[in-house]
């Protein structure tokens, strides 16, 4: 008889009920080994380091800028991260996939299709989001639901940003006008909350602090 290797799984910090739910089904599955569970955003590095989870299910909401989603994925590639949302947009879940993500899924998704998620994200296999088209963004727009994301094209920009290259040498690498960089510079200080080179150079440092 074969036996299967369970699949670990840790889990990050979630508003009570969503966590008590995660929990109780991801224990209830017999092929599921949850080795974390209520993980603080800023522990996240250090649990994936320690547990190296097969797979993370990680919250948007806690999410500060979409870099931490591409910072995680690119630290810890043997993690599958499956980011929960409230109600994502297409759009928003479709991101999330481009900075790394195997999954984003709403936090109303039902059990079954949870746990398919993460059996379908253990094996490297990404999950495309369901919409229920016009309602899946009609959304409440009184609490924020995440971080403003940043475009791929944005992220490439904003990787070249920090490897402190100019407007120019920008443009030349990416084939685009230096107006269209200086566009998307000023795009991703408003998204990431800097204002000059030298903040996000900052920002960035302190990110590589927290996951080296």
């Amino acid at each position: 008889m074969v036996h299967r290797r369970s699949i670990t799984v840790a889990i990050s910090r979630f508003e009570d009920l969503v966590a008590r739910g995660l929990r109780s089904f991801i224990e209830d599955d017999e092929h599921l080994d949850l080795v974390a569970h209520d993980v603080a955003h800023d522990d996240l590095d250090g649990v994936f380091r320690t547990h190296r989870p097969r797979v993370a299910l990680v919250n948007f909401g806690d999410l500060r800028t979409p870099v931490d989603v591409h910072r995680l994925h690119t630290a810890h590639p043997e993690t599958q991260i499956v980011v929960l949302a409230s109600r994502p947009t297409a759009v928003e879940a479709n991101q999330m996939l481009a900075f790394g993500a195997t999954a984003c899924l709403s936090k109303d998704t039902q059990a079954r299709d949870v746990l398919n998620a993460i059996h379908l994200a253990s094996r490297g296999l990404q999950v495309l989001p369901r919409t229920d088209g016009p309602s899946s963004a009609s959304t409440n727009h009184a609490e924020p639901t995440g971080p403003d994301l940043l475009t791929p094209r944005e992220a490439d920009v904003f990787g070249h940003l920090q490897q402190g290259r100019s407007n120019a040498e920008i443009a030349l690498a990416l084939h685009v006008s230096v107006e269209t960089v200086r566009t998307h510079r000023r795009n991703i200080y408003r998204k990431l909350g800097v204002r000059t080179r030298r903040e996000l150079a900052s920002l960035s440092t302190q990110q590589q602090h927290r996951l080296g």
